[in-house]
Order: structure tokens, then sequence, then C-alpha cells
């Protein structure tokens, strides 16, 4: 007889396998089986076997389509909460081995908006090579998708240049962040000492991708002065507007850590327009209802140490 005084256990072994459960959450949070498949690193028809046998095994309806999209049920809704909270009470686990082990085996999760990854590796070097047990899953996307991962818990920080502040979120801001507006080299606006932004809105405007964290800070500073310059193209990446603006497609707005150290090299030139480059801040931020591994807490302790440094003037 099972004593119910006791906290449960495994006394029901699930019906369903944890390989199954962890694809079938994958394909809940990306929206479909090809996006699960990549972020596993496994074959599409593995995927697709695996949450036919999940549905299966527990004899549930878990997904439906809807466009393009597979979308959860609301049983399967259920089931992917209960996923995360298992993965949750693991992480937990793993977090106090790495405590008992002093940091020689654990794991951090990360989020990081696409701009990021001129810089944040860099930054990150330095304590991988200190704790080689520590494995660092760093996740890159565009803003909405990161916001979506702390809204989900996903990850313990996030290096991003605008957090949402619908969250309960610690935040410090650790890095320069200058938006600049580019044109290619030779363009006659190049040849001017000095611009104001209305002069440029006859110029096509290269923009990244809605979503994008540079997207909306530089709508917000053309809104505060009240200029109306409308995008010609959207682009999904960095490395293709500074492509698409050095083809002479257009202007855009992009973080100076993008750029070359000189970006002449790279056949493009930064703009003297006033009011900038805006001056912005990269963030790394935290979920303050949440306690933080001691793989993190060591990471921001080691960037504290290593950013102040370096942000002292010289003598």
């Amino acid at each position: 007889m099972i004593d119910s005084t006791q906290p449960p256990g495994l006394e029901r072994v699930p019906r369903a396998s944890l390989v199954q459960l962890r694809s079938f959450e994958a394909v809940v949070r990306l929206g479909g089986v090809g996006r699960a498949a990549r972020a596993l690193h496994l074959a599409q028809p593995t995927v697709s076997t695996q949450i036919k046998e999940l549905a299966i095994a527990l004899e549930l309806v878990l997904l439906e389509p809807q466009g393009r999209k597979l979308v959860p049920t609301a049983i399967g809704e259920r089931l992917a909460l209960a996923v995360r909270s298992m993965g949750a009470v693991w992480q937990g686990f793993e977090e106090d081995v790495a405590a008992l082990q002093g940091l020689r085996r654990g794991r951090l999760r990360i989020a990081a908006v696409t701009t990021t990854e001129y810089f944040l590796p860099d930054l990150l070097g330095p304590f991988a090579r200190q704790y080689p047990g520590i494995d660092i899953e760093l996740a890159v996307e565009n803003r909405d998708a990161v916001v979506a991962r702390l809204e989900r818990g996903d990850d313990e920080l996030a290096a991003m240049m605008l957090p949402p502040t619908h969250l309960p979120l610690a935040r410090w801001p650790f890095l320069d962040n200058p938006l600049v507006i580019i044109a290619p080299v030779g363009h006659a606006l190049t040849k001017r000492r000095r611009l104001k932004l209305s002069e440029l809105t006859g110029e096509p405007l290269l923009v990244r991708e809605a979503g994008s964290g540079t997207r909306a800070a530089a709508e917000q500073a053309f809104a505060a002065q009240s200029i109306n310059w409308p995008p010609r193209m959207a682009l999904g990446s960095n490395e293709a507007i500074k492509h698409a603006v050095r083809a002479g497609l257009g202007l855009a707005v992009l973080s100076r850590h993008t750029l070359s150290h000189n970006p002449a090299d790279d056949g493009l030139a930064v703009l003297p327009v006033t009011g900038f480059p805006l001056r912005r801040q990269w963030h790394l931020v935290w979920r303050q209802d949440r306690a933080l591994s001691l793989p993190a807490r060591t990471l921001l302790d080691d960037l504290r140490a290593r950013l102040q440094v370096k942000a002292r003037p010289r003598a």
C-alpha cells in the first residue's frame, strides 16, 4: 500500500520517455517539428516519430495544425507546462550538484539578441576557459524571441538593449551601445560635415525584421523628432543589412558594434547626423522571482570585475 502521507515519487511510472517529452516541449515552444529538430540536432522524422509515440502512449491529442504551425491542444498546453516544471526541478538539481562540486560541473543557459554576437563570445571566453566543466548554452534570437524566452523562464541570463518592463527583472547595464546611421562609401551624403535627420528621409531606409531591438530603438528616435521615414526593405540580419547598404540599396541604423574599427574597410561610412550616435546600453537581465544558480552568479561577478577594470581611466 502506498503511504499517501509521503511526498509523491515514482510509484506511478510515466508512460512517456524524457526524450519524447523534450521533443514535444520543443515543438510547442518553436511552433513546428522542423524547428524543433534543428534546435535538438535531430532528424525531422525522428522528432515526428517521438511525438506520435507520445500521443499514442498517453492516448491524447496533443497538437493540432494552425496554418503552417503546430499548436498545442488545451491538454497539450498543460503537458508542456508540466515538462517545463520538470525541467526547472532538474535544473535545480544540477545547480545543487554544481555548488557541491565547486563549479567543476554545471550548466548555464543564456539568451542574447543577435547584435551581441559581435562581442558576447569574447566576454564569455575567459569564464568558459576558467570553468571548463560548465556547459554554456547560448541562444541568439531577435528581441521579441528573447523576451518570450524570459517569459517562459528558458534561460537564467539574457543580454539585450531594451529589456521588457512587464517582467520582474533585475538588470545590469554593462556596455555602451551607440547606434549610428550608415551609408555606402562614396555616397553624396558622406561628403557633408553635418546632417539633420530630416535631410535623410528622401533616401531608402533599410531595417531589421519586426521584433528587432535596433529597429525599435531607431523608430523611437524617429518618433521623438516627428520624423516619418518608412522603411523600404526589412532584412533578417545585421550582415545582410551591411551588404545591402554597401550595394547602394539604402541607408540603415545599426549598432556601432556591428562595424569594423574602420568602417571604410567594409565599404561603409558613418554619417554625421545630429542626434547620432543614439546613446543606448547593453543590459544583462535576470528574473528576480527566480534564484540564480552558482554558475550564473559567478559569471556576473566575473564580468563585473573584468569590465570595471577595463572601464577605469588610465593614470
